[in-house]
């Protein structure tokens, strides 16, 4: 029996189907369109078996690969390949294009069962495969999300939540303020922009007038950034742990994620108030990865404030940084940064950061 490679912490240097490093190898690059993994393929010279055709064994290989990425979007971190039954229906030839695609089609705590398909480019059935494996392990891997910049769309009705707040105070509330403090608690902004002589209740009024600011200019009007729905509806298919960890009060987490239809998408939240220190304090994720019972090191955050970054970098925990409200050189500490979720696949997520 083969037992399959291990997702955490893979990477697939000089693996002969997907390694980039290997010199040999068919370099594929495996990725998940939200329900199956696919990748396409366009065999050369070198890969042939008798003349002009396609060695079965490379078409197996396809096939093969395809189902491990498969279960490893279904959140099976190790198993043991049972079965493997591979049918060939027509000749593959040299140079034209192909396509493997694999979907899980049934999941247990012991079995995974998996069904692969490789075609033409005019979508005739070249191969089909059907794997089953045995599981060992499935993953312990939580992602934990920030909200504000990440998931939603909620710069500026937060800073014009500030600005209305600070102004019936007469302080001046600049963009670059907002920029530099966006994506921490709100006592860690107020005593940052007024000082720290204020006192407790001061703060805590200030802090409730910009709330209900917020909650009044944001009603009906929050959007999901690109990308963060489709992958937060990848990740739960795939059995993967949620967390959201946000700076933000619950009443405002409640109103987004009622307006966004993710009321029951997290396994946890953890909101500013659940913590005494604001980001860059890493008290937040550490105590989101207490409630959901994991290591530090089994969760990955998601995150677009170098605040944000480097509290998820203290706390032990990878970072992806969307470069959505802040310039990427700005969130370099961060273990991968992307412009847009839309850059992101679930594979690339899961192997790459």
């Amino acid at each position: 029996m083969e037992i399959s490679r291990l997702a955490v912490d893979y990477t697939p240097r000089f693996c002969f189907a997907c390694g980039k490093e290997n010199p040999i190898g068919l370099k594929l690059k495996p990725v998940h369109d939200g329900d199956q993994v696919i990748a396409d393929f366009t065999p050369g010279q070198f890969h042939q078996g008798w003349n002009d055709a396609i060695h079965g064994g490379i078409l197996y290989t396809l096939l093969d690969e395809l189902a491990f990425y498969a279960i490893l979007c279904n959140g099976v971190e190790l198993a043991v390949t049972g079965k493997s039954e591979v049918k060939f229906k027509k000749i593959a030839p040299v140079s034209e294009p192909l396509r493997a695609s694999a979907r899980v089609t049934k999941l247990t705590r012991r079995l995974v069962e998996v069904r692969a398909l490789l075609t033409h480019s005019d979508s005739s059935v070249i191969a089909e495969g059907d794997f089953l494996y045995y599981v060992v392990r499935h993953s312990n891997r939580a992602i934990l999300w920030d909200m504000d910049g990440v998931i939603a769309d909620t710069g500026r009705l937060h800073f014009a939540a500030w600005q209305e707040t600070f102004a019936r105070r007469r302080v001046t509330f600049t963009e670059e303020d907002f920029t530099r403090l966006f994506g921490a608690r709100n006592d860690f902004i107020i005593r940052s922009v007024i000082g720290d002589n204020l006192s407790a209740e001061d703060v805590t009024a200030i802090a409730g007038d910009k709330e209900e600011a917020f909650r009044r200019k944001a009603a009906g009007n929050i959007k999901p950034l690109p990308g963060a729905l489709s992958l937060l509806d990848s990740l739960g298919k795939g059995n993967f742990r949620l967390g959201l960890v946000s700076s933000a009060p619950i009443e405002n987490i409640e109103l987004v994620m009622g307006e966004l239809g993710l009321e029951a998408v997290f396994d946890c939240i953890v909101c500013g108030r659940d913590v005494s220190e604001s980001k860059p304090s890493p008290q937040i994720f550490l105590t989101a990865a207490e409630r959901l019972g994991l290591a530090p090191g089994d969760c990955l955050v998601i995150e677009d404030s170098p605040l944000g970054v480097k509290a998820a970098t203290a706390a032990g925990m990878r970072c992806l940084a969307v470069a959505s409200t802040r310039p990427s050189q700005e969130l370099e500490e961060a273990d991968r940064v992307v412009g847009s979720l839309e850059d992101l696949d679930l594979i690339t997520l899961l192997t790459r950061v």
